[in-house]
């Protein structure tokens, strides 16, 4: 299957209310391009406060889900990304408008303090 058409198939899944992981760069990169409001959510496995608030995360893209696309992407996996955005700490949420980086939130903060910054951004 041609790469291109998995990624766009993809973004539908966040309209569920449960937000997906970016697999590589060159998927956040044809996101940030095609997507108006984008919200990226750090994350790693080993990472207690990451899974704190990975229900912020899906409740974010359900509460959201006309305006705003959420996906999560593996640290440990794509450290050119994380070092391109300079992401020393997790979890780390950015919030990317019309592909540029708008507000980033690190550590494991309240849910409200996520959808004001979205709420923000609207």
């Amino acid at each position: 299957m041609d790469r291109s058409i998995s990624i766009v198939n993809n973004f539908g899944d966040t309209q569920m209310g449960t937000a997906t992981f970016i697999q590589d760069e060159a998927e956040l990169d044809l996101l940030l391009k095609n997507e108006s409001l984008l919200v990226v959510d750090f994350t790693a496995t080993w990472c207690g406060p990451c899974k704190m608030i990975a229900p912020f995360m899906d409740k974010l893209a359900e509460e959201y889900s006309d305006q705003i696309k959420v996906f999560k992407l593996d640290l440990d996996s794509n450290k050119p990304i994380a070092k391109r955005f300079a992401i020393r700490n997790i979890p780390a949420v950015l919030f990317f408008k019309d592909g540029e980086l708008k507000e980033t939130v690190i550590g494991a903060n309240p849910y409200e303090n996520f959808s004001s910054v979205v709420a923000g951004l609207l």
